[in-house]
């Protein structure tokens, strides 16, 4: 028991040393409870909603009217021609488009059953599915005629299509979300370790002895990654094609942009976490936490964003999995052109510019 106690005292001693174990020890938890506590939320709110009202009665402007006061629905978007109900579902702009159609208030004052209909973006299947039994909810609550007309009148029925993913293939929507997460652990880990075992076999000052800028040692450190990843994604994206059916309706080439731009991004901050951390167990660690956490529940791969506290959707800005996860799924479910996702694409090269950045800044002053 001496011994033990001994040993005790000694590991004590090291942890109040070694700030990382400490940090990782007494914080990380607390972290994790914050953010699992709070990300872990199906409900799902704010639906973004357009509506096209062809009638302009106040039955339809009532119907729109209990939407938008509903807790699920945020009225985004009014459209006037079909187009724009195309153009607000490709776009990602608006999940559900709501088309009340000519005759809809005259059809319920005489008595009728009138009919909408909901356009719903299927590129997640689960969102879909959930929304689409909030629709039907809003449709049974919802009168849009005074009490005392309401025991005439009969509700609305919706006649649903769900647009990308007709039948809500739940495998359409996760397969997207793994190709991002697993490129971004295995890229965050190869590299998080490159320029610590540099600095265990005592190899780095020679490194920096040799006639080369700090630049161009960690362009050299991410090319060979780069082509190795790259070549692991699109095997991974062929094996999602012929394993569990996922469509490929865009381009090949802006695919392959899209998938560089976030492995870029992705190897860089490896190569960050590896200027930071001294041996290749704590450049591992840091390499999981920094992309596990992040890609799996702060990117919407599994949880709705709109869902979340509000300073957690703030931190999702910083995320490089949120926007490739978007731009993935609209390249391959929806066949969206480059200009469509130009956002994200733009999102992915400051991240990469800023994080390369900032690995050459702390690599130079080391």
């Amino acid at each position: 028991m001496r011994h033990a106690i001994a040993v005790a005292i000694k590991e004590l001693r090291q942890i109040r040393r070694d700030r990382r174990t400490l940090l990782i020890l007494l914080f990380i938890p607390a972290f994790f409870l914050f953010l699992y506590g709070y990300a872990l939320n199906f409900d799902i709110r704010h639906v973004k909603l357009a509506a096209q009202d062809r009638d302009g009665s106040a039955e339809s402007r009532a119907l729109v009217s209990g939407f938008v006061h509903s807790d699920y629905f945020t009225l985004v978007e009014s459209i006037s021609t079909e187009r724009g109900a195309s153009d607000a579902l490709l776009t990602s702009s608006a999940r559900v488009v709501l088309i009340i159609p000519e005759g809809f208030g005259r059809t319920q004052r005489e008595g009728g059953t009138p009919t909408v209909q909901v356009l719903l973006d299927g590129d997640n299947a689960t969102t879909a599915s959930t929304v689409l039994g909030y629709v039907n909810a809003v449709l049974r609550e919802v009168t849009p005629m005074p009490a005392a007309a309401a025991t005439m009148l009969h509700l609305a029925v919706a006649q649903p299509r769900v647009w990308y993913n007709p039948e809500l293939n739940s495998t359409l929507f996760l397969v997207p979300g793994l190709i991002a997460y697993i490129s971004m652990i295995t890229a965050v880990v190869a590299t998080s370790m490159s320029i610590v075992r540099e600095k265990e076999r005592g190899t780095m000052e020679q490194v920096r002895m040799a006639p080369m800028s700090t630049a161009s040692f960690i362009i050299g450190k991410t090319l060979p990654y780069l082509v190795l990843s790259q070549a692991s994604a699109f095997m991974v994206i062929l094996a999602s094609m012929a394993l569990f059916g996922v469509p490929m309706r865009g381009n090949w080439w802006t695919l392959q942009l899209l998938v560089a731009l976030f492995l870029v991004g992705a190897l860089a901050t490896g190569l960050l976490i590896s200027t930071v951390a001294d041996t290749q167990q704590v450049a591992f660690q840091m390499a999981l936490l920094s992309s596990f956490l992040p890609t799996f529940i702060l990117s919407g791969f599994i949880f709705p964003i709109a869902s979340m506290p509000i300073v957690l959707q703030y931190i999702t800005y910083i995320v490089p999995a949120k926007y490739f996860l978007v731009a993935l799924r609209g390249v391959l479910l929806k066949g969206v052109s480059l200009s469509v996702i130009q956002p994200q694409i733009t999102a992915l090269m400051i991240y990469a510019t800023v994080v390369l950045t900032l690995t050459v800044a702390r690599l130079s002053r080391r």
